[in-house]
Parts: C-alpha cells; sequence; structure tokens
C-alpha cells in the first residue's frame, strides 16, 4: 500500500476516535417525552390484558426474544428488581416478540415474576410506537405513574442503570 493512503487511514482513525470520545463527554440529552398508547396483549393463557391494567404505577416495559442473547441475560435482573420495588408500586412487564409456544417453553424453567405477554411480530411495530426507532431488541421503556415514557434504551440495560432511573422515577 502507498504511504499517503496509509496515512490518510490513520488520520481518519484518529479523528473518528476523537469524535466519538468528545462526543462520550458531552451530558446525555434528555429523550422527548412520550405518552404511553393505549394496547392490549394476551399472555400465554390467552386472557387478554389492556396497558390500563396498570395504570398509577411506574412500569418497566421489555420487548424481548426466546432467540435473544442479551434478552435472556437481562431477565434475571429484572426478577431481581421486581422483587426489590413491587411494594412500591413498580410492574415489569415482559412483552414476547416471539412465538407463544417458544415462550411457553422458556417459562417453564424460568421463574419470571412479572406479567409477560405475547406480542409475536406485531410487538416490532407497538415498540417503535414506544419510542423504539431503531427496531433493537432488547427495547426497554420506563413509564412514569402520569403514563408519560420518561426513559427508553434499545439494546441490553444494565441493571445499575435501571436501578438509577426507577429510584429516580419514584421520587417524581
Amino acid at each position: 500500500m502507498p504511504k499517503p493512503f496509509i496515512a490518510l487511514i490513520a488520520i481518519t482513525l484518529l479523528i473518528s476516535t476523537f469524535l466519538v470520545w468528545e462526543n462520550s463527554l458531552k451530558p446525555a440529552q434528555a429523550q422527548p417525552t412520550i405518552t404511553l398508547p393505549e394496547f392490549s396483549l394476551p399472555d400465554l393463557a390467552g386472557t387478554i390484558h389492556p396497558i390500563s391494567e396498570w395504570h398509577g404505577k411506574i412500569l418497566v416495559i421489555n420487548f424481548w426474544a426466546t432467540w435473544c442473547p442479551p434478552c435472556l441475560k437481562e431477565i434475571p435482573e429484572f426478577i431481581e428488581l421486581q422483587a426489590e420495588y413491587a411494594e412500591q408500586n413498580v410492574q415489569f412487564i415482559g412483552i414476547a416478540i416471539d412465538d407463544a409456544d417458544l415462550v411457553a417453553d422458556y417459562l417453564s424453567f424460568s421463574n419470571i415474576n412479572y406479567p409477560v405477554l405475547i406480542a409475536e411480530s406485531e410487538g416490532a411495530e407497538l415498540s417503535q410506537k414506544l419510542g423504539n426507532t431503531i427496531k433493537a431488541i432488547p427495547f426497554t421503556a420506563l413509564v412514569n405513574r402520569q403514563q408519560e415514557i420518561i426513559f427508553y434504551h434499545p439494546g441490553e440495560l444494565s441493571k445499575q442503570r435501571l436501578q438509577e432511573l426507577i429510584i429516580g422515577a419514584l421520587g417524581t
């Protein structure tokens, strides 16, 4: 390779690294608040649950699938947080973007302590209405008592970060 070409690549990498570093120093920008849309989904037994069933609670809505390793990694942490904050009116809701039979198989050996609703392929469209502009999975949205989505996150969300958000929502 010619030396000018190698130098150009090196300079491009250096500038890219600097821009990423500089962007990481900026404070996180506030996400626009989205009103939680009304929707209803079935659980595995076929019982339809309107989201209004949980109005007045702080909701952690998580879109997941059985074939998604980061999704499955989050679930034990969500179970712990649900147990920790249930008495403070925090309700986790899992929305499976998956086949009901696969979800039933997964739930048969996991001890999820929060409702799991089945959205199958329609879940991707619903997650977009909650702020998932890049159609990522997992996707988590935090909803305050006024039914406003105050935080949403495409991809895996750490237990520590989610706990900080829940504590913040409890204080409002």
